[in-house]
């Protein structure tokens, strides 16, 4: 098993360039080949503390795009006034509260992984788990055609969702960024072009108290 290095490459690259994680070069490698951000994109950030990829995608959409951050902890940095964050668990989610922001999103992003216990076949399925929720939010809130991509980690239930998924979009690349650990169960799964329009549920819009524009 490779030797697990907190401050590798891809931390002190993260660190020079002022992102808050090294993820972000995982979610940049993926954008660099397939180009799901584009200026003006409308963008849903699920599970996205500590906030490296709102900040990449924050510098794609531009002036003109917004992207919104859903995570149960709080962010420890300011973002511009396109960014909004929403403090809620994914689970207690009702994916019609986001239409406070935008009517439908053309890009929805889950780099969400569960705390993770060293036995293999829990971490994985906690993952699979986690990542439905977020195909459930993602079919209902995305654009015909949009866009998913889906951390998951490989194991038994692997299959099955990766069924699921492609049910839903047109077209799925399993992809290993570089980026990624070596040791790392993690893979992603990019969605493009999604079947069939929103599935809002069809509610009337409440008032959010806790809607933050300039995230922080």
């Amino acid at each position: 098993m490779a030797r697990y290095k907190p401050q590798d490459f891809y931390f002190k690259k993260a660190k020079r360039q002022k992102y808050v994680a090294r993820s972000v070069y995982k979610l940049e490698e993926i954008q660099k080949k397939y180009k799901i951000i584009k200026p003006g994109s409308r963008v849903l950030d699920l599970g996205c503390a500590p906030g490296s990829w709102l900040q990449y995608a924050e510098e794609k959409v531009g002036p003109k795009g917004i992207v919104v951050g859903v995570d149960q902890k709080e962010l420890k940095r300011e973002f511009g006034p396109r960014v909004y964050f929403l403090k809620e668990d994914v689970y207690e989610l009702d994916p019609s509260r986001l239409k406070q922001y935008v009517p439908v999103f053309d890009v929805v992003l889950s780099d969400m992984a569960p705390a993770t216990t060293g036995i293999g076949f829990v971490d994985s399925t906690r993952s699979v788990y986690l990542a439905e929720r977020a195909l459930e939010i993602a079919i209902a809130v995305l654009k015909k055609g949009g866009f998913f991509l889906c951390k998951v980690f490989e194991g038994e239930d692997f299959p099955s969702f990766l069924k699921k998924y492609r049910g839903a979009f047109e077209r799925v690349k399993i992809i290993k960024p570089k980026a990624s650990r070596k040791d790392s169960r993690e893979i992603y799964l990019l969605g493009m072009g999604k079947k069939g329009q929103p599935s809002w549920k069809k509610e009337e819009d409440t008032p959010c108290q806790d809607i933050q524009s300039g995230a922080r």
